[in-house]
């Protein structure tokens, strides 16, 4: 499914998304190891929030990166957003202490420089167009505001690339059979990693729509990285 283009894609992810909302979460730790909370933490610290500080939570999914956000800066105004309604369903709770929002991340729904951070998890491998994804975050973004990207990215090719194709494009879609019934969401993941932006070319393009002090790493053997980078 990753030849799919324009709004063909856009309603494909959001159907992919809407099917695997309940075993999300789940899933995230399996194929992670856990790894994932420990990078969410990671990202959240990156933002650099300060007290009172307004974040958005771009791509929320389950809004996992803003509960951290609140965990790590309990006094933050904190906007968790996402195009797939069932995910923000699944991920919502009473004691909730963060807004939730239907967003497109083409055509954000916020004025000019809002916020004082955005964070994504996993979202920009799924947007048609990474260029707009990002123009919208810096326009959102106030002036010192900064943004943090924790997605897959293409691994580099080392000796342990057998075991990351096995693990990529056989225990993961098993996985997600096994728990979800979603086969195709799951075969759908590593093809994606593949086709996205390696980590070099994503911080190029964060430096073609004007974000600055850009750096990046990687974790999870390459398979895995955090942008970051701030609007001067």
């Amino acid at each position: 499914m990753t030849n799919l283009t324009g709004p063909e894609k856009s309603r494909y992810v959001q159907d992919l998304f809407t099917r695997i909302a309940h075993r999300y979460d789940l899933m995230n730790r399996l194929m992670t190891g856990g790894q994932d909370i420990r990078w969410r933490k990671e990202v959240i610290r990156r933002a650099a929030l300060h007290p009172h500080a307004s974040l958005l939570d771009l791509g929320a999914g389950t809004g996992d990166l803003a509960r951290e956000a609140l965990a790590q800066q309990p006094t933050a105004h904190v906007t968790a957003a996402d195009f797939t309604l069932a995910m923000m369903r699944a991920g919502r709770k009473d004691t909730d202490h963060f807004g939730w929002s239907a967003a497109d991340a083409l055509r954000l729904p916020f004025p000019n420089e809002q916020f004082d951070a955005v964070v994504s998890g996993f979202l920009m491998r799924n947007v048609i167009d990474s260029l707009q994804a990002l123009r919208e975050q810096f326009r959102v973004l106030k002036p010192k505001g900064r943004i943090v990207i924790l997605d897959t990215t293409r691994p580099k090719k080392n000796l342990l690339s057998p075991f990351i194709w096995v693990h990529m494009h056989l225990i993961i879609p098993a996985l997600g059979t096994l728990l979800s019934g979603q086969r195709d969401a799951y075969t759908y993941l590593p093809d994606s990693t593949e086709a996205f932006l390696s980590a070099e070319e994503l911080a190029a393009r964060m430096a073609a729509v004007g974000f600055k002090q850009i750096g990046f790493k990687r974790v999870m053997f390459g398979t895995i990285a955090i942008h970051w980078g701030e609007k001067l």
